[in-house]
């Protein structure tokens, strides 16, 4: 009986440790989709937690050994509780609240507070069982592969398979388990009427968990609407984002993690100014690579020229390259052009590709999301624009998507000066007019020098022509340049100036 109760109580340890992590890590991402600046958001998650859970550790002293066991079971229900609903609560509060960040806050101090009684009241329900030194060694140990388990599960497991929201109900579940278990092995030490009522608590945190988790594609769907006002045509959680598309009448828009990347009533005028600017200045491009832009609407536009051979896509998300190939609303958009075979398609990081490559290209086309996570700003990088100017040919021209410069002006002109620290030949950055998105700029680099007022292009455009053209160059006073440092790898200034510029206009 000894010896079961031994592994019982470890077998808790572990499972307790298992839970800990992932209640952290499933904090610190939904943050992060929600807010951007992934290294804040986990540098504020875990802090707040590990100072949680010291203040956890320091009031454990305070619990009695009188019935420590039905007090931890009780614990651990709390948390399971807690911890299992934390991502639906935080999903809930950014939609309905806002308070996002405090609600953040709050949960992890809560989670972090329980955690931190479980050690020591576990390491005090072994002391029968082992001596001090091996006690603390053996709790200490377990519980530290618990967390290490979990840590490799979340991102190549769960997150893959569950998404963010069924994580945190599926680990409440898990923890409840130590409860379950408790309550099984210790039956007979615990009188009766406690035990009921421990067993009540227990089924009724049970059942809710497990009626959230049933229902979690129901309340997805529900938190989608309340966040968008067309109707939600399709969601989805990859890895790497949240995926959202609407429909009102013929309008189709797709989000990123709740961020507009475009509308079929106007992409037209992003995309005409994102291509066929770069394009008119290449006499024959014949080879083009695209960084981003798995929707296929810049390949719609890149295959209206004839010269064009082979493009190459590069683009992260699976998911998102799969629409822009098989979604019928997408295809209506992008005229198949995710099909053709002129396009070569691959998932892989922008930054490592180009690191891998050694390909020359006439026309590099960078239509990649914001830098709103410390992911995507080192794609704005002084370094990332070198390493796509290794990757031109003697006449190669290269454009960059760089955020709206109204909206987020110092952000634009950071984009600017990180491109020309890249001792490119010629730098010029440009706007268009886009209503669904406002002011949207562009910076453009080339290995040579050219009359940027010279319309080349023949091909078929909605928006963008010869007189468009001269006004795409000029920047009022309220967008004018502004001398800023390039953002780097080791200083992604253009993150923070980002996320300050967006900030104030929402």
């Amino acid at each position: 009986m000894k010896d079961k109760e031994t592994k019982i109580l470890i077998l808790s340890v572990f499972i307790a440790g298992s839970c800990s992590i992932i209640y952290e890590l499933l904090i610190a991402t939904a943050s992060s989709y929600f807010l951007g600046d992934s290294i804040k958001q986990f540098s504020i998650t875990i802090g707040a937690y590990m100072a949680a859970m010291g203040i956890g550790s320091y009031y454990s002293r305070l619990i009695s050994d009188n019935n420590l066991l039905i007090k931890f079971i009780s614990f651990e229900l709390l948390l399971g509780l807690v911890g299992g609903l934390s991502v639906p609560l935080l999903y809930a509060s950014f939609a309905y609240t806002g308070y996002f960040q405090a609600s953040s806050i709050i949960l992890t101090i809560v989670i972090g507070f329980l955690i931190g009684l479980e050690i020591p009241i576990l390491s005090r329900l072994l002391e029968k069982y082992y001596s001090l030194k091996i006690n603390i060694s053996t709790v200490l140990s377990v519980d530290y592969f618990g967390a290490l388990i979990a840590t490799i599960i979340f991102p190549f497991l769960l997150l893959p398979v569950l998404g963010t929201f069924k994580t945190s109900i599926f680990f409440g579940l898990f923890n409840m388990s130590i409860a379950v278990i408790l309550l099984w092995a210790f039956s007979e030490v615990i009188s009766f009427s406690k035990k009921k009522i421990l067993w009540l608590h227990t089924v009724f945190v049970t059942v809710l968990l497990g009626t959230t988790f049933v229902l979690s594609n129901t309340l997805l769907n529900e938190w989608s609407n309340s966040l968008y006002t067309d109707r939600i045509i399709y969601a989805k959680e990859t890895p790497y984002q949240n995926i959202v598309m609407t429909k009102h009448k013929e309008d189709v828009r797709l989000y990123l993690n709740g961020n507009l990347q475009f509308s079929s009533s106007d992409e037209y005028r992003y995309h005409e100014a994102l291509v066929h600017v770069p394009m008119n200045y290449v006499e024959t491009p014949e080879k083009v690579l695209v960084l981003g832009g798995g929707d296929g609407l810049g390949v719609r536009e890149i295959l209206k020229h004839d010269a064009v051979k082979k493009i190459t896509l590069i683009d992260l998300d699976p998911e998102i390259t799969r629409l822009g190939s098989e979604n019928k609303n997408i295809l209506k958009i992008n005229k198949g052009s995710m099909n053709n075979s002129k396009l070569k398609i691959l998932n892989d990081d922008a930054f490592k590709f180009l690191i891998s490559s050694h390909e020359l290209y006439d026309v590099i086309i960078i239509d990649l999301p914001d830098p709103n996570n410390p992911s995507l700003a080192r794609l704005y990088s002084r370094e990332f624009y070198k390493l796509v100017k290794q990757h031109l040919t003697q006449k190669g021209v290269f454009v960059t998507q760089a955020t709206s410069p109204f909206f987020a002006r110092d952000a634009f002109w950071t984009i600017f000066s990180s491109v020309k620290s890249s001792k490119i030949s010629n730098v010029i950055p440009y706007h268009v007019n886009v209503p669904s998105f406002g002011e949207w700029g562009f910076v453009l680099g080339a290995n040579k020098f050219f009359d940027r007022n010279k319309w080349n292009l023949n091909v078929s455009t909605r928006y963008i022509d010869e007189r468009v053209l001269h006004k795409l160059w000029v920047f009022g006073k309220d967008i004018a340049y502004q001398k800023l440092e390039p953002s780097t790898i080791d200083q992604p200034r253009v993150l923070d100036l980002y996320l300050k510029g967006w900030t104030y206009w929402n």
